[in-house]
């Protein structure tokens, strides 16, 4: 009688200046999912690090042929060092998520069930803890009000890179190969069957966290620039509504002259400083728009690649 097929996993997990916490994150992810009845494999993506992270990983391999490394030829950034495990990934589920111990991997086994019961997309959400309102917590729900509000495209508040697809989904997800990415926002957009999962954060097993004030920013631009054109009609309704206050105002004038008020008719300075002030600072936000729009399109019809990888490729799965 053939042995009875196992479920294959892959574990894709990108990394960056973590070698402190990275032997340690492993054996958390490997204890849990060896008790799992099914075939894991573990996809590590160095995202340029610096700090040793490669060799950690590399001795860490050497007891586990599990385990592929991926190693990038620079820091690409978070998204595309997810991508770069998406795409090596030969899995019936692949389940991504952060090295750095704040995805708790006990999920692992609740999100491959609800695959197997029919959902495409295990999406996970951080609750809220209760604590104090940091500046990190505060400009994240401001990005999601922002996102949702501009975009067609709904993003889950609290939505982490900790997430399992199907093999359906992820086809679908590869096949999108824009080079500005906001997976959160894509994953939405795809349409297929999913279901959030909640879950409590924990604190990082150490180090602290990579994403800067400017990685959130360029993350952000990602998003609202990929997914809306909102800015550029938020320029013409502005446009329009100057339009609008300028014929209000030749209107009054003629009215003036019409009537014989002639001398109510001053010429204001400030008011006219004013209004050209207005009106230019509109012209320069919506040329800047208009700018960054122009600046995507150009690295999008480069087609260079979201990421080159510089080390060893994942081993081809049985």
């Amino acid at each position: 009688m053939p042995p009875k097929h196992k479920l294959k996993v892959d574990l894709v997990i990108p990394v960056y200046n973590e070698a402190v916490i990275v032997g340690q994150t492993h054996t958390h992810v490997r204890d849990v999912v060896d008790s799992l009845p099914y075939d894991f494999q573990f996809i590590y993506v160095d995202d340029g690090s610096n700090d040793g992270t490669v060799a950690a990983l590399r001795k860490i391999a050497e007891g586990d042929p599990r385990i592929s490394v991926l190693q990038l030829s620079r820091n690409f950034g978070h998204q595309a060092a997810l991508t770069a495990g998406l795409d090596a990934a030969l899995g019936e589920i692949v389940i991504t998520m952060d090295g750095d111990g704040q995805h708790p991997p006990e999920l692992i086994l609740q999100m491959i069930d609800l695959i197997r019961n029919g959902y495409d997309i295990v999406q996970t959400q951080r609750m809220d803890d209760g604590g104090s309102i940091s500046f990190k917590k505060w400009s994240s729900n401001l990005f999601y009000r922002l996102i949702n509000v501009v975009s067609g495209t709904q993003v889950l508040r609290g939505a982490a890179d900790f997430r399992a697809l199907s093999r359906a989904a992820l086809d679908g997800l590869r096949s999108m190969r824009e080079y500005h990415r906001f997976l959160r926002g894509m994953i939405s957009w795809m349409g297929y069957s999913s279901v959030i999962l909640p879950y409590q954060e924990p604190a990082r097993v150490g180090g602290e966290s990579k994403y800067s004030l400017g990685k959130m920013f360029r993350l952000a631009s990602d998003a609202v620039f990929s997914f809306s054109l909102a800015p550029l009609y938020i320029g013409l309704s502005t446009g329009l509504g100057f339009l609008v206050l300028a014929a209000a105002q030749m209107i009054y004038v003629a009215a003036l002259w019409l009537t014989g008020q002639t001398e109510r008719i001053v010429a204001g300075w400030s008011s006219l400083m004013a209004i050209m002030l207005i009106a230019s600072g509109i012209i320069m936000i919506l040329l800047g728009f208009i700018g960054v729009y122009v600046g995507y399109i150009f690295q999008e019809v480069k087609r260079r690649p979201i990421y080159l990888i510089k080390g060893e490729k994942p081993k081809d799965g049985e």
